[in-house]
């Protein structure tokens, strides 16, 4: 697909979900203050870009200052009261410092909840079972239809859901083991390279700097999830990589998202761990430290896969999903790449220190990092390469489809979440206007 056939369904998106940022290319027209790398889009995001702090102030300034391009980031944060087009309101963003990992009271932040649920609770069709889990999706005899799932709630109890039409919308890793669970497809062998199922699991490949003031206060409590700027001349095709010995790029995002006072304690380098010397540090450092960090893509290997695990189970007696992964060594040396740009930006800001966090091999699971994890139902037009067509149709069994960044072959230098809103609308679209008309037939002839 290309960026033109995606762009309508991108469109949607960004109106249902009231994305507020500024366009850089509007119809192949270059708009002054907007990402110069984008594809052309047909108009401009429904709501201005989100006001800047200082932080992402500076940041952006500097980047200019050395020829670079930021822009404001892209953001679900409203930054003005908002109207979707489903006709639900949302308000403004108060900048509150309490955004991702909380909810949001004042309806400000974009998810299903306040964009698309209060419009479907009034439907007399719809209907909504909390507190439950789907255990498994039931296939009829021959395995090539779904005839519903079963699901178990609280009680413990187990139910069986009739359905014509299965929609896998879990979460990406969760998708792909339901998949597993159930018999849809074939489970990913990395020894021999055959199946589909687990395979082309990616994540994103990231690193950060902090950059140390004397004479500058922050205020880093004033935030919100998805407030800054970012800088995409190193990501993806936007540079030349002629003389590189990699491929792919990254995004360098200044978002300070949050000062919370606990989990907010940036320290000069050396500074020690605990004690009193450490209090001195973290008081000296919370509001005088910029930091800003580097989204790389991340690209799929033959060994980085996700599989059902041979020991452990859960509640339910089903096997828990597997993964093993590591960083590829070209994503380690773009990586690197990126950091010494970033070091070039922390050089130009001109605090009294900085700090670099690069990103290297040996991957741990505990510490969080990202949710953007992808892959493990890949989308493609290979049924013995890929697990969903290009409509995120299953190529096992028709009548299932699966939505989310279990689709994604790769993981590019972005947050997924505008891929999989606008993928999920093209898959809607095909649904409603091609499948219901041949229902269980494939919208893809393999």
């Amino acid at each position: 697909m290309t960026g033109a056939e995606m762009e309508p369904y991108y469109d949607q998106f960004e109106y249902l979900a009231g994305i507020s940022g500024k366009a850089g290319n509007i119809k192949g027209q270059l708009q002054e203050g907007g990402n110069p790398f984008e594809d052309p889009r047909s108009r401009d995001y429904p709501n201005p870009p989100m006001q800047m702090t200082y932080a992402p102030t500076l940041f952006a300034e500097v980047g200019r200052s050395i020829g670079l391009h930021p822009f404001p980031t892209p953001s679900a944060n409203m930054s003005r009261a908002y109207v979707n087009p489903l006709g639900i309101a949302m308000g403004q963003c108060t900048y509150c410092g309490f955004c991702e990992r909380f909810g949001c009271a004042n309806y400000s932040k974009s998810s299903a909840q306040t964009t698309v649920l209060p419009v479907l609770m009034k439907k007399s069709n719809f209907e909504v079972r909390t507190d439950s889990e789907v255990l498994h999706v039931d296939l009829a005899p021959g395995g090539k239809s779904a005839r519903g799932v079963t699901y178990v709630d609280t009680s413990g109890e187990e139910y069986f859901q009739p359905a014509d039409l299965v929609l896998l919308c879990a979460y990406g890793l969760h998708n792909a083991r339901l998949m597993m669970l159930s018999g849809i497809g074939k489970i990913y062998d990395p020894g021999s390279g055959e199946g589909t199922v687990g395979r082309n699991y990616c994540y994103q490949t990231n690193a950060g700097v902090q950059v140390f003031f004397d004479d500058k206060n922050f205020n880093p409590f004033i935030a919100a999830g998805a407030l800054g700027q970012t800088i995409d001349d190193y990501n993806g095709d936007a540079f030349d990589h002629g003389a590189l010995d990699f491929v792919g790029g990254a995004g360098i995002n200044c978002i300070p998202t949050n000062g919370r006072p606990i989990g907010t304690r940036p320290t000069l380098p050396g500074t020690p761990k605990w004690g009193s010397a450490w209090k001195k540090a973290t008081v000296e450092g919370y509001k005088s430290t910029l930091g800003y960090s580097s989204q790389g893509s991340s690209y799929a290997t033959r060994n980085n896969y996700l599989d059902l695990d041979p020991t452990y189970k859960d509640r339910f007696g089903r096997p828990l999903m597997r993964m093993t992964f590591d960083f590829p060594d070209n994503d380690i040396r773009m990586s690197n790449y990126v950091c010494d740009r970033m070091e070039e930006i922390a050089k130009a800001l001109g605090g009294k220190q900085y700090a670099v966090s690069r990103r290297k091999k040996g991957w741990d699971s505990v510490p969080y990092q990202s949710t953007h994890n992808t892959g493990g139902a890949i989308m493609g037009t290979d049924p013995k390469k890929s697990a969903v067509n290009t409509f995120l149709q299953s190529w096992d069994v028709p009548n299932v489809f699966v939505i989310g960044a279990s689709a994604f072959p790769q993981n590019a230098g972005k947050n997924p979440t505008g891929t999989v809103g606008a993928l999920a609308f093209r898959a809607a679209d095909a649904i409603r206007n091609q499948y219901l008309r041949n229902p269980g037939a494939p919208l893809v002839q393999a």
